[in-house]
């Protein structure tokens, strides 16, 4: 038999009368949780959308941090407004995906200006940017992007430097 030593966990914040606070869901993690679940579920069942599944990931830039932490993925790259998912297939005309997903009302988050700048970029840039509130309106972004036509480039890839990971 093992001993754990377990920390102990911070209180929670008190409320006024001196209960305390209810611990904060996260309900837009829960929604988008639940859209990977459907999206591999359609990916099973042979559907067009479920093509996507393979190609698309989320971005954790949200969440509670220490500073320390905080810092040290800045150092590494972490941008404030990046967008949840990205889907790396080309469909359209355009390069890929990116998606700003918020939970369904009443637990709307507004849009952050990072997250408008972020998805303003993207798009000059020849990706699909897209908001979706809710988890009805991120299938349906889903299904119509997966419908949408392979893009494929019409110019020759020009090499780059760099180690050679492909085999043969």
């Amino acid at each position: 038999m093992s001993l754990r030593m377990q920390t102990p966990r911070r209180p929670r914040k008190l409320k006024a009368d001196g209960t305390p606070r209810a611990r904060p869901v996260d309900w837009e993690g829960q929604e988008q949780a639940v859209l990977i679940r459907w999206l591999l579920g359609e990916k099973k069942r042979g559907e067009l959308v479920g093509q996507l599944y393979d190609a698309i990931y989320h971005v954790p830039n949200g969440g509670q941090r220490s500073k320390s932490t905080g810092a040290a993925m800045k150092r590494q790259g972490v941008k404030s407004g990046v967008s949840d998912l990205v889907i790396m297939d080309a469909r359209g005309g355009w390069h890929g995906l990116y998606m700003e997903f918020k939970a369904s009302p009443p637990h709307t988050a507004p849009l952050a200006d990072s997250q408008h700048d972020w998805l303003v970029k993207a798009e000059e840039r020849g990706y699909c940017a897209v908001l979706a509130v809710g988890l009805e309106e991120a299938k349906w972004v889903l299904e119509e992007y997966a419908c949408m036509g392979p893009s494929y480039s019409h110019y020759t890839k020009a090499p780059i430097g760099g180690t050679e990971w492909r085999k043969g």
